[in-house]
């Protein structure tokens, strides 16, 4: 009988539930919400199903992410920054610069809607996180997931990583559900009906030369930010120059989803439920959806401005694009747009904000990382 005992014993410590906690259980619930919401509601559902998936794993068995396991080591591809270069690679070579080209005043509402990083900066500093924990969270308001990841990994703020791409991620995903009332909130129906012309050809010598130029401006002003813009305008180079197809579409398809998958089911993993249910998990959550709303009301208040300069040439939801989520921010600058006039196309001027956004987030990334001396 004792053996018998024993054996069922052995056989108990080895199941999944031996390692189940009250968290874990909170962890898996908030893990298979997110997969309804990725597979049922489509949100951003190549980025929600592989964060969603890791993090219900890690909440099953949690020594899947201790050193030995196989999430640990992709996890070190985030942490050395490898895995948020890639997906910046990717990026450029999926996107069409040609707005931003043609409409160089994007730049002004690109740059307009970071002012959510900087006011969620100073905010987390008065929530009592320290100078290089509150600057790795504001990024959160940038609406994008690489810089993220990227910037809390130079800055040592690896026990906050988790969280904050939790939440960067999220609110990339849920960017038609928060953006939209902001929008109507701070424009009028009149506004919101404005019609753009259209953009004027950019040739492909501008659109060759466009990445070089960038680059060698940013890098040589800021040099912190080469990782993050250097590979987005190579992939762009890529695209553009029409020499190397092979590796565009390769650097854009292929390249860009065996990262995606790798980063986003590791980024999920960090969420377990003794990493992740902690006051500062909630403050993290709070301070980068108030630095979201305040970008994205940021850049719709400069669009207005804009609209008054120029005589009512510019539609100020143009602005709520440049918090960079490419290209989800620009389809819901359209979306309110053709709701308040069904013959409005604003998707093409919305893209020279939202690419303007990318790059804005990673110039302010190398700027913390520039302050912090790293």
């Amino acid at each position: 009988m004792s053996y018998v005992a024993e054996t069922m014993t052995n056989l108990a410590a080895q199941t999944g539930f031996a390692f189940l906690k009250p968290g874990n259980f909170i962890m898996i619930l908030v893990a298979l919400v997110f997969l309804y919401l990725a597979i049922v509601r489509e949100y951003e559902p190549l980025l929600l199903v592989p964060i969603s998936f890791g993090m219900l794993l890690v909440n099953l068995y949690p020594p899947i992410m201790e050193e030995g396991g196989l999430l640990h080591y992709f996890y070190l591809l985030d942490e050395w920054s490898i895995l948020p270069s890639l997906i910046f690679l990717g990026v450029g070579a999926l996107t069409d610069f040609g707005p931003l080209i043609a409409n160089p005043m994007s730049f002004l509402l690109g740059a307009a809607a970071q002012f959510g990083i900087y006011s969620a900066y100073f905010l987390a500093m008065i929530m009592g996180f320290n100078g290089k924990a509150a600057a790795a969270i504001s990024i959160i308001g940038g609406a994008d997931g690489p810089t993220s990841i990227f910037l809390a990994g130079k800055l040592g703020q690896t026990d906050l990583m988790g969280p904050i791409a939790v939440a960067a991620y999220s609110y990339m995903a849920l960017v038609p559900i928060i953006q939209p009332p902001i929008m109507k909130l701070f424009t009028t129906e009149e506004e919101r009906k404005i019609k753009m012309e259209q953009l004027r050809p950019v040739s492909k010598t501008e659109r060759i030369l466009f990445p070089i130029v960038v680059t060698i401006v940013v890098c040589l002003v800021l040099p912190t930010t080469a990782p993050l813009v250097g590979m987005l305008m190579l992939g762009n180079l890529f695209r553009e120059s029409g020499v190397v197809k092979q590796l565009s579409e390769t650097a854009s398809n292929a390249l860009m989803y065996i990262v995606v998958i790798i980063l986003g089911t590791s980024v999920g993993a960090t969420t377990s439920a003794e990493a992740f249910l902690k006051v500062s998990t909630i403050k993290i959550v709070i301070l980068g959806l108030i630095a979201f709303a305040v970008g994205t009301a940021a850049g719709v208040l400069f669009g207005k401005i804009m609209c008054k300069v120029t005589g009512g040439k510019v539609n100020p939801l143009i602005g709520s694009a440049g918090v960079s989520a490419v290209p989800m921010a620009a389809r819901v600058s359209q979306k309110v747009g053709s709701e308040a006039d069904p013959t409005n196309f604003l998707l093409m001027h919305a893209m020279g904000p939202n690419v303007a956004g990318v790059i804005g987030t990673a110039v302010a990334a190398g700027t913390f990382m520039a302050i912090f001396g790293v």
